[in-house]
Order: structure tokens, then sequence, then C-alpha cells
């Protein structure tokens, strides 16, 4: 049974994108919308800062000059990493009835050639180092592309320059120009497309309207607040819907400070130089995080310490008092005092680091969901969490479990204003999925007495034993992960003619931690090492779900731009070695 939670806020409404931002302008015209570095060279940098009515002034001086060169209603590319830009871009072609085209930077080009000419895509605004493979792709006339755009300042004719189209179209509004204030744009109606992270072998073309998004941003608001005074680090991809969606649109809702991560190893440093209060994240990110400072504890000797404060901790929390920030002050200098709250989603997470962030003070709230449905299905509150649940259902958004086995689970099922209208031009995959109203997740899980929502592993990565159980990888996984020199790890089925399927796993181990926890062995010895923690966790386990067979590398597993990892590859590449 479906319930929502106790606490719910009420949220604004929301018609379109242009509605979005003209709301938040309006509410915090002054406030820093973006802060981000602008590289001299090599060494040396500036800060800038843009308030959200400069924001909304360069939006529609590009929306105005795209709109003159006669691009509504067409489809529009966007590649870069995340930055000023790129969110500029989105903005510009979506409120200026034009169709948004995020792609995946770390596409290799033939993955671009195949889905610009895919999308129909009639302009692609881009950053520099994608010139060349854009210059072949029109030189060799794949697709429509009609106008190249790049984003940085660059010597050729042929190319449309970004800040001489921004300023063209300030001109313009300042000569009196309306095209853009009377684009009549329909919400309804598809404005983004997104290809799907391919942890498959095929990368689907996600429909996706400004109804559904904005529908989703006033759900998720409604159990999780911002303030004005935050600010976000952004640091996955822009093209996903997670990060889009959460850090990108979400912050604009509630007028926060986005600013831009330097790189994954930059994490530490970006969190304390802008002062970041909320963070959105992968779980494999935050817990390579959490290891770091697990291990500058366990190196200052202050582990005995550091137990001493959580019990002191807990028992000041019963009483309502809450001193962690103060009492872990030590420990989150590495990374930031000022972080809050963390959003994480796209992959289940660790109970374990989980409940520790939460002990230092700093609150976890998990999401759940998918491209399909923009992005968000469940996710937990402010005020009500359940460690190992996604959170609960949206509260405009119905979730129904179908065909639970014994257990209770079964394929997760949603319906609601945040689904999508279909996979474009593919007929045949949407009515797989898209069945009377109700979009099949094809994600395995089940509801618990409070309305929980759990979600126990992908319905293509459940093993099937021939006795009719179940086995979920993820369950596996998390056991494994817990071994401290284990970086990642894979569980997978192995067919056999004449027996039941082999459960197997594929280990990726960290090589310091292996010379530190066992220096008198030699490498050789590793896989022994290994097997005999394995045989450990088996020893856990009903016999049906015994880990038989183990593979173990320091190769990192395959994985999307937002750390999924990509097992049909893995699966295919085990198959061939």
């Amino acid at each position: 049974m479906q319930r929502l939670p106790n606490q719910v806020y009420e949220a604004r409404k929301l018609r379109d994108f242009k509605d979005l931002l003209s709301q938040t302008v309006k509410k915090y015209p002054n406030s820093i919308a973006y802060q981000y570095k602008r590289w001299k060279n090599a060494e040396d940098f500036d800060y800038i800062t843009k308030s959200y009515e400069e924001f909304q002034n360069d939006v529609q001086a590009l929306s105005t000059s795209l709109l003159q060169l006669g691009l509504e209603n067409k489809k529009i590319a966007l590649i870069a990493d995340n930055r000023y830009e790129w969110c500029t871009t989105y903005l510009a072609v979506t409120t200026g009835n034009m169709v948004i085209v995020p792609l995946d930077k770390a596409l290799p080009n033939r993955e671009i050639e195949s889905l610009i000419q895919r999308s129909e895509a009639d302009a692609v605004i881009f950053e520099k180092k994608y010139l060349e493979e854009f210059q072949k792709i029109r030189k060799e006339k794949i697709g429509n592309l009609q106008y190249l755009i790049c984003m940085d300042n660059i010597k050729d004719s042929s190319i449309l320059d970004y800040q001489q189209l921004l300023l063209k179209g300030a001109i313009a509004l300042k000569e009196g120009s309306t095209i853009y204030n009377t684009r009549i744009i329909n919400p309804q109606k598809m404005s983004i497309m997104l290809f799907t992270s391919g942890t498959t072998s095929e990368a689907k073309a996600v429909m996706l309207s400004q109804y559904n998004i904005c529908e989703n941003i006033r759900a998720v608001a409604s159990y999780v607040q911002m303030f004005e005074s935050d600010v976000l680090l952004s640091f996955l991809p822009l093209h996903h819907t997670f990060e889009c969606t959460i850090t990108f649109l979400y912050g604009i809702y509630f007028g926060v400070t986005v600013a831009f991560c330097d790189g994954l190893k930059y994490i530490a440093q970006n969190l304390k130089e802008y002062g970041v209060t909320v963070f959105v994240a992968v779980p494999l990110v935050l817990e390579n995080m959490y290891k770091k400072i697990q291990k500058e504890i366990e190196k200052s000797g202050k582990t005995p310490l550091i137990e001493t404060i959580k019990k002191v901790s807990k028992r000041l929390l019963k009483w309502h008092i809450d001193l962690r920030k103060f009492l872990f002050k030590p420990v989150l200098k590495k990374f930031d005092e000022k972080l809050r709250v963390v959003f994480y989603g796209a992959a289940p997470m660790n109970k374990q680091t989980i409940l520790g962030y939460n002990e230092m003070g700093i609150e976890l709230i998990q999401g759940y969901g998918l491209t399909e449905t923009s992005p968000v299905i469940a996710c937990e509150t402010d005020k009500r969490k359940m460690p190992g649940s996604v959170g609960f259902p949206l509260i405009n958004v119905s979730v129904k479990i179908d065909a639970p086995n014994d257990e209770g689970i079964g394929e997760i099922v949603v319906k609601g204003p945040n689904v999508m209208s279909g996979y474009y031009e593919n007929a045949v995959a949407t009515q797989k999925v898209l069945k009377d109203g109700w979009f099949y997740t094809g994600d395995y899980g089940y509801l618990d007495e409070q309305g929980f929502l759990y979600v126990t592993g992908r319905k293509n990565d459940v093993i099937v034993l021939r006795n009719g159980k179940n086995i979920y990888p993820q369950e596996l996984e998390f056991l494994i992960s817990k071994l401290d020199y284990v970086d990642e790890a894979m569980v997978y089925g192995k067919d056999r003619k004449n027996a039941d399927t082999l459960i197997c796993a594929k280990i990726v181990y960290n090589s310091d931690k292996m010379k530190e926890y066992f220096p008198n062995n030699q490498e050789q010895e590793y896989t022994e090492i290994v097997w005999n923690d394995i045989k450990k966790i088996n020893e856990q386990l009903p016999i049906f779900k015994h880990i038989k067979e183990i593979t173990i590398t320091t190769e990192p597993l395959i994985k999307t731009t937002t750390q999924k990892v990509k097992r049909y590859q893995e699966i295919q590449k085990v198959k061939n070695d």
C-alpha cells in the first residue's frame, strides 16, 4: 500500500521553464545564480559570478539569436562539460520553443555521429574540443546539421560564435525585438530529447515535456526544501537527467547558487572553496569520500575517541540536542563544514555509509527514478528516512508492484505527470513499457507497511535459478563492497547446460590496500585471500545464494558517466576473456 509521509510542503505552481525562471528572477533578481572560474592560463583564473537577472538576460539574448536563425521547433544538440554556457543554452532553447538534445560528453565519436543522425538535430552547440568531430559530421552530411555553434573563441568563419550570438541577441532585444517574448510554449509537447545512459546494448531517445519536469520539480519540493542561501556543487554530468533536474532546474526553483566542480579529484577542494551546503552525487563518489574520512581517522589514531563522540552525540540527539557539526568539526574540516545535505541516486548505497554520514551531521537524502520519469519517482523527505529504502513515492506519482512474489517483490510500475510520452520514433519499445498509462520501470522492488519503497535490482539483472529462486546481484555486491580492499564488484550468473546457474563475482581490488593489509603476500596469492573472504560471506547466506566463482582485477568496471556499471558490456567482456 502506498502512503504519503507526514511532512509535505506546499509547492508553487509552474507552467513551463520560462515561468520557472521568471518566478525566481522576480523573487531573487540579485542573488548569485552561478559561480565559476574563468581560466586566464593553466595556473591563473578569475572567479565569475552571474546573478539570476543576468542569467535571464543571457537566456533571452541567446534564444532571440537562435530564433532569428529560423530554429523555432527545431532540435538543437548540446554537448560540453558542466559550465555556465550549458545552462544558458538549455533554457535558451527550451524557453524559445525549440527542442534540446543534451548529449553525453564522454561519448566516442561514432556514438556522437549516430545520435546526431537519430535526433535529426538542425544545430549543435558545443565546446572547442568537439570542433573537428562536428566539422567532419557536417562535411560528410551526417544528419540534418545546418549550424555549428562553438562556446569558445575560435577563428573559423564557418562556425557561429556563441558570444557573438549573445551580443547580437542582446542588441536585438534592446532595439525592441519581440521574437522571444511572443513565443507560446506548449508545456505538454516534447521539449527535451534524452538518450538513455546505455547500461544495456541500446540507447533509446526519451521524449520529455516541460510539464513532465516542472511537475517533478514541484513534487520533490513538497518533500525536500532548499534555501536561497544554499550553494550547490555541480559535479555529475549535466546531460544526465538526475543532475539536470535536481541541481540545475530544482536549484533555480529555490534561487540557490550553483558552482561548477573542477573534476573528480577536486571535489573536496571545491566543497571548501565555494562553501557548498548541498551536494548531488552518486553512491560510488560518496562511498569513496567516506572511506577517505575513515582512513584519516585511522591514521590519526583517534578511532576510539570518534566512537566515544558518536555515543555522546546519539544520547544528545535523544534529547533533541544536535551538536554533530560541532563534535565532528575536526573530521569534516577536510571537506566542508558547511555541507548539510547530500542528494544521491542512480544506484543503491551501503547502509553503513549512510549511517556514517548521518552520525557526522551530514544528512543523506536518497532519490530513485529513471530518465523516462523526469527522473524522480520516489525520495526520502527532510523528516522521514529509512536507510536501505529509496523513500516515498512522490506526492503526484502512483506506484504499484506488478506480479509480486511470496516476498512481495515484483516489478515497480508507476503513473504520474512525470512519465514520458514515449521513445522517439520507436513505437515497439514504447509499447513494451507504457501500458494503460502505467510505466513499467524494469526494476524489481517492494513497498513496506509504512509506504517506503525498496528497489532490489534491475529486472534484467535478476538471476533466476531452476527452482524459481531469485537472486538480486546488488544484495551480494553490497556484502562484497564491505571488504576494505574492494573498490567495486559485479555479481552475475553463468548459465550451464546440465547444472543450475553458477553465481559469479568480478571483484576490483585496490592494490595499495592489498599491499598494506597483506604485506607478506605476493600478487599471485591475492585470489586465495579474496576467496577466503568470499567463503565467509557465503556463510551468512542461504546455500542457493552462494558465490561459487570469482575473478579479481585492478581494472575498473565499465561505467556510464554517472558511474553506473554497464553490466551488459561487462558480462560480454567476461564471456570473451
